[in-house]
């Protein structure tokens, strides 16, 4: 937490970010980047993707690349690698100005999709002064994933383990494909004793990658919670959807 206490801020933005968009802008809008993720493969080697300078001064940037995994919670979990390859690694630009970025892969697909990120970190500028006590500045650093597909993909998951214990709903998601997907929507629903509806709910989706699970956890509200007879859950992704149901076990809401 000390470097959070120095006049200048870096603000690492490990953005996960979702298809849906030609490209994205950083937090402090100072620059953008035309693609929100890559894709390789054993017939696409390599693609370009471009940093464009939309504020009104000159601008650095350090690249880095990792192997992506996640957490059960979904948290990054990067480590180092020589599996990506990328020029230039420092550049600069104008105001105005863009610049192409050459990634590709040096090692070929495997029977599971492997899942990188590529950061774009801004870096302060070369003759920046000490900053003022107190001084704040905020630079962004944005990570693109990038994915390198097997010949033969394969979507596939589950939802697992759903309960009601003390009040709280918990389930698992499960990814038993070869490739990653998003899961765009997470609803929960639960109906009482006549079919009506008691709770409603919507969670957080986000990626999983191949293989991977990721476990969610909601609460319902105390003075409804009793009137529960069955729990729904529906995840939705762009290719397909996983439904599963519970009937409340006894007790479950003390």
């Amino acid at each position: 937490m000390s470097r959070i206490a120095t006049a200048t801020r870096l603000a690492l933005l490990a953005l996960l970010l979702v298809p849906g968009t030609g490209g994205l802008a950083s937090a402090a809008t100072t620059f953008t980047v035309s693609r929100v993720q890559v894709f390789l493969s054993a017939h696409v080697k390599s693609e370009m993707l471009t940093v464009g300078n939309v504020s009104a001064e000159a601008l650095r940037f350090q690249l880095s690349v990792f192997g992506w995994d996640q957490d059960p919670q979904g948290e990054l979990v990067l480590t180092p690698t020589r599996d990506i390859v990328f020029f230039p690694p420092l550049f600069s630009l104008a105001p105005g100005e863009q610049r192409n970025i050459r990634i590709g892969t040096a090692t070929p697909p495997g029977a599971t999709e492997k899942t990188y990120r590529i950061f774009i970190e801004e870096l302060p500028p070369s003759d920046a002064p000490g900053g003022a006590p107190g001084q704040v500045t905020i630079r962004t650093r944005l990570g693109v994933p990038i994915f390198l597909k097997p010949g033969k993909e394969v979507m596939s998951g589950r939802i697992e383990g759903l309960a009601l214990r003390q009040g709280r709903v918990s389930f698992e998601l499960r990814n038993t494909g070869n490739v990653h997907f998003v899961a765009q929507a997470v609803k929960i629903t639960a109906h009482g004793q006549a079919g009506e509806l008691v709770v409603e709910g919507a969670l957080e989706g986000w990626y999983v990658l191949a293989g991977g699970t990721r476990v969610y956890d909601l609460e319902l509200p105390r003075d409804r919670c009793p009137a529960v007879r069955t729990i729904s859950v529906e995840i939705r992704t762009a290719q397909t959807s996983f439904t599963e149901r519970l009937t409340a076990p006894s007790g479950a809401c003390q």
